[in-house]
């Protein structure tokens, strides 16, 4: 790895969350969950107040997109359950998911980001790597441009974190949440990462964490500590050898530019279970707005897909898949929906269905292709 090599991850400030506000500027300083439905809406009344919804009068299995960081502090995040949520925080507002809102934003992000560093790679809807190391100007002021030019684009904050490698900088961004800027070098591993918990590290998850701290590791230093033996004795070849390098700050990877999507996907959760006789319609309903969600991804990035899937979620829990392969690719909605009415018919549907899905893989580039035909099959629940 060059010694002159500079990566910044630039992650944005409570995205989703951020982005509500920008529409929603009274609600600033207040505690805020993104999770309801449409029906959430806030309500304008005839003086042009706005009257919104509260996270008490939620019901349903939903789970929280995200949280501002006045409702954080309540002991809510996103991922969590709503309505465990509602308990800590029954008076925070609640906002439905806007997910057309918040692509607008990350594409200004990106744009903003780009205009100041050309190489960059994209892995997540507000999160983005950036290579500096052909840039001549100094880490401190390559990001500051890099947030001036993030708020110039959305009025909204992010945080920038600037290091020899993808790893580090990752681990930076986190460190002065929000609106911060933290530079590393790697002879301050010791003194601002060693301290940090070994669950920080992007790709020690849950299980793993667990195992380490059963063997009495709770930190990266204390990671860092242990031999390479060792850690391969515990965790096997690969993951052993890949935490000694990982907790000693090294990471070869470069910033990728582009990558190939595997497949596209869409699912929805019910707020109760439905039955595939009595919610006959329902299911059809959103099991066609799910194949033209797909489709008008598939079009929108100029893909064709040969691999149609369905997922179902039944009310047990139990979880089924069934694809089929085509001989010929397709990208619009009606033959999606046909495909996917194809697996739909091999699986019983005697349980209630908690989840529905629809996955297009197997992908090729195909152009963008239209079609303003809407599909009005009858579902075969």
């Amino acid at each position: 790895m060059p010694d002159d090599r500079r990566v910044a991850h630039i992650d944005m400030d409570a995205f989703f969350a951020s982005c509500e506000l920008s529409q929603y500027p009274e609600l600033r300083g207040q505690a805020m969950v993104v999770a309801g439905r449409r029906s959430d809406a806030p309500r304008t009344n005839a003086d042009g107040t706005r009257e919104f919804s509260r996270l008490r009068d939620y019901t349903g299995r939903g789970v929280l997109t995200t949280a501002t960081y006045e409702a954080r502090a309540l002991g809510v995040h996103s991922g969590m359950p709503a309505m465990k949520a509602a308990r800590l925080a029954p008076n925070a507002i609640l906002l439905p998911v806007n997910f057309d809102l918040y692509r607008t934003y990350s594409r200004l992000f990106k744009e903003a980001v780009r205009s100041v560093s050309p190489i960059i790679e994209d892995v997540g809807i507000d999160e983005v790597y950036a290579d500096l190391s052909l840039l001549n100007d100094e880490s401190e002021h390559i990001a500051r441009n890099l947030k001036s030019a993030v708020f110039e684009a959305t009025s909204l904050t992010c945080s920038v974190g600037i290091a020899p490698n993808k790893l580090l900088a990752k681990l930076c961004s986190d460190m002065q949440k929000p609106d911060g800027i933290t530079i590393l070098r790697l002879e301050d591993l010791q003194a601002k990462i060693w301290p940090m918990a070994a669950g920080k590290i992007n790709g020690i998850g849950p299980k793993a964490n667990a195992r380490l701290a059963s063997l009495g590791i709770t930190t990266i230093g204390e990671i860092a500590a242990c031999s390479e033996q060792w850690l391969i004795e515990q965790f096997g070849r690969s993951y052993g050898s890949w935490l000694r390098r990982v907790s000693h700050g090294l990471d070869n990877r470069p910033v990728v530019t582009y990558s190939e999507p595997v497949s596209m996907s869409r699912e929805t959760t019910f707020e109760q279970d439905l039955h595939a006789v009595r919610h006959r319609q329902e299911l059809g309903s959103a099991f066609t707005r799910l194949c033209e969600q797909v489709a008008l991804d598939l079009q929108r990035k100029g893909y064709l897909a040969r691999k149609i899937g369905i997922k179902l979620r039944f009310s047990d829990f139990q979880t089924v898949t069934r694809d089929v392969t085509l001989p010929e690719p397709i990208a619009d909605a009606k033959a999606l929906r046909h495909a996917a009415t194809q697996c739909l018919k091999r699986v019983d549907l005697v349980k209630s269905i908690r989840l529905l899905g629809v996955k297009a893989g197997s992908l090729q580039s195909g152009g963008a292709r239209k079609s303003n035909e809407s599909p009005q099959f009858t579902l075969d629940f």
